[in-house]
């Protein structure tokens, strides 16, 4: 490790010294010690470092130096200029920002373009799935992790949520969309403009008093394990319900989805070696890091409601429809995380979508006839339908920036 790796492993390290005063604002569940195997990754080898204790270094520096001199303004001028994969980046970004995108922006060499265009067929054929699973499952089980909840409550896209909501949905599209990894797609922008996103809360959170105070002896948030948890919350578990649904996969299917993912893995900063070869290193990963973190936190439950009740505004002005997207997002993660997040148990609606929702999916997959669809199913799969429209629409007009300061107040 250079030099700053190892200070940040001994300020880390002397936080724990003083996790029994912060015991109170720890989640309710311990991460458990690392003993997954770098060989079980796309590198297929590693120093097999906790990624408790590895962020994203050269990132980490750059993206301070940007903020400390106050040239955050203009780089996110410039930034909003890069919208195609293809585009050479702007003339105008400080020239050590530049440098670091340009490298940042480029595949790994065992990126297989066949395969990235076989998921783009995927995510076309499958898309009302892998949106909805992505868009709300994803976003129910991230509000139900801990670190990640106060993450993006305590920055500043905490205090607008519709904006971050935004800023969210645009890397969610880019990542489903046909075109992700070509040359007119935009994955590629969006992912480095995260990467840089992530840099800049690691610079500026431990600042804020309210993350101090509930970060459980965290002195540095976004830790690589911290991305793998994410991670995990997005493909890992949207593979999981798939199969749950018995929607049908081909192998060539399944192992595309997961390169798709892997790519992005990469361009948002995570180590090779942290990043699962296969499904089964995934769940493997996902059993160490995700499931043990889950838990119930007040910013969680708070970002939670704020969710759901944009959605109903959206898909019915008023909120009349807020008892059918609690239930739906209730079916989607389960009663244990939807009782954390603080949503709202909604009998009707629950019983109706447990019964229709996977005959929808078989009729979907040409498994049964049409009359086998109760009628009610329909009405279930239109606020799916409007819940995905909310969640890819919300990025229009908006662009992921680097932050300068944390939320207000």
């Amino acid at each position: 490790m250079d030099g700053l790796s190892r200070r940040r492993m001994l300020l880390a390290s002397g936080a724990l010294g003083t996790f029994g005063t912060l015991g109170v604002a720890a989640p309710a569940r311990a991460r458990s010690l690392w003993t997954w195997a770098p060989s079980g990754s796309v590198a297929g080898e590693g120093a097999g470092l906790d990624p408790e204790w590895v962020w994203d270094e050269e990132v980490d520096r750059l993206v301070a130096a940007v903020i400390d001199r106050g040239d955050v303004p203009g780089a996110n001028a410039e930034l909003r200029k890069w919208t195609r994969n293809d585009q050479p980046l702007p003339g105008g970004l400080p020239a050590d920002l530049r440098d670091f995108m340009e490298r940042a922006r480029r595949l790994p060499p065992w990126a297989d373009r066949a395969k990235l265009e076989t998921a783009a067929g995927f995510n076309e054929t499958r898309g009302l799935y892998l949106n909805l699973l992505n868009g709300v499952g994803g976003g129910m089980l991230s509000t139900a992790i801990p670190r990640e909840a106060r993450a993006v409550y305590y920055s500043k896209g905490g205090a607008d949520m519709e904006d971050r909501v935004a800023k969210t949905s645009l890397l969610g599209f880019a990542v489903g969309d046909l075109n992700a990894y070509r040359p007119d797609g935009d994955v590629i922008v969006q992912a480095v403009k995260t990467r840089l996103v992530h840099a800049a809360v690691r610079h500026l959170l431990p600042r804020s008093p309210g993350w101090s105070r509930t970060s459980g002896g965290q002195t540095i948030p976004i830790s690589q394990a911290d991305m793998m948890v994410t991670w995990h919350s997005l493909p890992t578990y949207t593979m999981r319900k798939l199969l749950e649904w018995k929607v049908p996969l081909t192998p060539a299917e399944s192992a595309a989805y997961l390169h798709l993912w892997q790519v992005t893995a990469h361009l948002l900063g995570i180590r090779d070696e942290y990043i699962p070869a296969t499904w089964d290193d995934a769940e493997a990963q996902s059993r160490q890091v995700l499931d043990p973190v889950l838990a119930p936190t007040r910013e969680g439950v708070e970002l939670t409601d704020v969710l759901l009740r944009q959605l109903a505004e959206q898909t019915s002005p008023g909120g009349i429809d807020r008892p059918l997207v609690n239930a739906l997002a209730r079916y989607l993660v389960g009663d244990q995380v939807a009782d954390w997040d603080g949503i709202p148990r909604e009998p009707f609606w629950e019983r109706a979508i447990a019964t229709a929702w996977p005959k929808l999916v078989a009729f979907r997959e040409k498994l049964i006839p049409l009359p086998l669809v109760p009628p009610l199913a329909w009405t279930i799969d239109e606020a799916a339908r409007q819940y995905i429209l909310f969640y890819l629409t919300k990025g229009r007009g908006t662009h992921i920036e680097i932050p300068d300061t944390n939320r207000p107040g």
